[in-house]
């Protein structure tokens, strides 16, 4: 194993568990990923495929069934405890349930593998600890007590905590969960942040596709069988999120990194106007069953003019004009026009 630029990587792993009279159970097999210096990864797959087992692999809370992991060059089986805690700092799903606790007190509980048994905080100890609090910009937050913090303040209050503890990779599984969509945004930002500005390598499971594809440098993509790795932008022209749901009901589009629910297309509607508009009025038509595109002339068509923000939609159907001022009287008469025809 001599990679300079990979700071973690597994071979042929086996992750699972082993039952009482050893027998061991595989979740999934044959894990071969790697993650460079300062690069953001986002783990992504289908729910109970082991998302959670491998990031606890990786972080030496539960052991591997087979195969090797490695950190800078180094099997991690070889790491001690304190030593391990100096290299990689993890975030759970689990939220913590203290009272009494403030958030300078919860960040400072990251150096503890620096503080000794007695976990007296030095001028540099204390320096991480103010540091990292800056780092999420939770200055404001520090003298109160967690359970008074929303579900954002204390993911991000976690993550300063794990700053303290200075490491060069970080793992976190599911740090968007229970967030709403601002602060989604907002945390994978910031840790793409602090993979760049830090030099830190970061690692986090998700569900929200959209946002990593955004962020992330890299993606380990688990399907059923095989994990797949690469940038975002190869995995999507590669067609590897095609393969996830392939035999179900949703589809990946390519052109708008989403998955859409498969929908039987009628009639075919001609549409051109200006980008987001017709963007979003494809999405509205598709939504109610018709067919859209920019090329040829068709039965229905339809010029979307945007004059200074006001927005006009034009329908020309046989010669016949009609105009509409948004989108949901556009598809109200669509949809009714579908019904009378059949």
């Amino acid at each position: 194993m001599e990679d300079s630029n990979q700071v973690l990587q597994t071979e042929d792993l086996s992750i699972g568990f082993k039952g009482k009279k050893k027998e061991s159970s595989i979740i999934f097999d044959k894990i071969s990923v790697s993650a460079g210096k300062a690069e953001l990864v986002a783990l992504f797959g289908p729910n109970g495929i082991g998302k959670s087992t491998l990031l606890r692999s990786l972080v030496k809370l539960q052991s591997p069934l087979s195969g090797k992991i490695f950190l800078f060059n180094v099997n991690l089986r070889n790491y001690s405890r304190t030593r391990l805690a100096r290299k990689l700092g993890y975030v759970s799903t689990e939220t913590v349930h203290i009272n009494n606790l403030r958030v300078h007190d919860l960040v400072s509980l990251g150096r503890y593998p620096y503080t000794g048994w007695m976990g007296r905080l030095g001028k540099d100890d204390i320096d991480k600890v103010n540091d990292a609090i800056n780092m999420v910009s939770i200055e404001h937050l520090q003298g109160k007590f967690i359970h008074q913090l929303s579900d954002g303040e204390r993911q991000r209050a976690m993550i300063a905590r794990t700053l303290a503890q200075d490491t060069s990779i970080i793992v976190l599984d599911e740090p968007t969960a229970f967030l709403d969509l601002p602060n989604k945004y907002e945390v994978v930002h910031l840790l793409q942040k602090l993979a760049r500005k830090s030099g830190k390598t970061i690692i986090f499971s998700t569900h929200d596709l959209h946002i990593a594809i955004q962020e992330a440098a890299k993606i380990w993509l688990m399907l059923e069988g095989q994990i797949i790795q690469g940038s975002p932008e190869d995995l999507i022209l590669g067609g590897s999120f095609s393969k996830m749901f392939e035999n179900t009901n949703l589809k990946f589009n390519e052109a708008m990194g989403e998955f859409r629910i498969r929908r039987k297309p009628g009639m075919t509607i001609g549409l051109t106007g200006g980008q987001a508009e017709c963007k979003w009025t494809r999405n509205a038509l598709e939504r109610i069953g018709y067919r859209v595109t920019a090329q040829g002339i068709h039965e229905i068509m339809i010029t979307v003019e945007n004059d200074r923000g006001k927005r006009v939609w034009e329908v020309i159907r046989r010669g016949d004009k009609m105009q509409f001022n948004s989108i949901y009287n556009l598809c109200s008469f669509l949809e009714g026009f579908r019904d009378s025809t059949g």
